[in-house]
């Protein structure tokens, strides 16, 4: 045998070994029956976001600025245009 076979044997035999094992690990873990499932504390309830700090404006008034700040991006360039 040279050596790229001996090679490829031992990771093959380290690497059954590994995937073998975490696949044991997984199934115990998963199938550990009803008694662990009681014994695990119950989930905790997520607490809802905290309101984010803003700066006081309404929904609508910040649309309505991102507006007027759009419409006068789009006059801008179509006078860049009609100079250009």
């Amino acid at each position: 045998m040279n050596m790229n076979q001996i090679i490829n044997m031992i990771l093959r035999i380290v690497m059954r070994k590994a995937i073998s094992g975490g696949i044991d690990a997984g199934m115990k873990r998963m199938g550990g029956g009803r008694n662990k499932q009681r014994q695990m504390p119950p989930p905790q309830q997520q607490q809802p976001h905290p309101p984010q700090q803003g700066d006081g404006r309404t929904q609508a008034e910040v649309r309505a600025e991102r507006r007027a700040r759009r419409a006068a991006r789009e006059a801008a360039q179509a006078e860049a245009q009609r100079k250009g």
